[in-house]
């Protein structure tokens, strides 16, 4: 297995489809100012923050149950930028849509300047042939407010190439997950 570099990423992007949209270079500033990063790096891809929301509330007075979750946890925000609450959680999805091709797993690692802020970004590995927007998950650790921005880079993709094809994908399984749109809650 061998982490792809940024001209396998192109290729497979604009081959197989594999990101859409693509964004071919690393955009440091959209013409309005600076932003965080977005696009193909070195041996990776940064993603946006689609600007669809979902914050996490007690105000409903619900049990966290993964086995039977109740969407009344989530309060839904569309914007610009998320503010979420001190030690809170949001979700959020990637404007980019994934074809991840059958012999590649993608692991997904928060950007530094999240990270440095207290804001963890967690995604769970793109298996073998899933497909869909990444459901994004924000952890705010801090004491005080935390903003998300939408449409500019909050994590990078990094892509595993194995030298042998799986025998079950993600798409043979009929995995849960297989073709989300927009931001996708627990499922069992």
């Amino acid at each position: 297995m061998s982490i792809k570099s940024d001209n396998w990423i192109r290729r497979m992007a604009v081959d197989q489809g594999m990101i859409e949209p693509f964004e071919a270079g690393q955009v440091k500033d959209n013409g309005n100012g600076r932003i965080v990063s977005y696009g193909t790096s070195s041996y990776g891809y940064d993603v946006r923050c689609a600007d669809e929301f979902k914050i996490f509330t007690n105000i409903n007075s619900t049990i966290v149950d993964p086995k039977d979750f109740d969407s009344r946890n989530f309060v839904d925000f569309k914007g610009d930028c998320c503010i979420v609450p001190p030690n809170s959680f949001a979700l959020a999805r990637t404007i980019e849509f994934f074809r991840i091709p059958r012999n590649v797993l993608v692991v997904c690692l928060g950007k530094s300047t999240y990270a440095r802020c207290g804001i963890i970004v967690n995604v769970t590995p793109l298996e073998p042939e899933w497909e869909g927007h990444v459901t994004l998950e924000f952890s705010n650790t801090t004491p005080l407010p935390a903003k998300i921005y939408a449409n500019e880079g909050v994590a990078q993709m990094l892509f595993f190439e194995s030298d042998d094809i799986c025998s079950t994908s993600y798409k043979d399984r009929a995995g849960k997950y297989q073709g989300q749109r927009g931001v996708t809650l627990p499922k069992t």
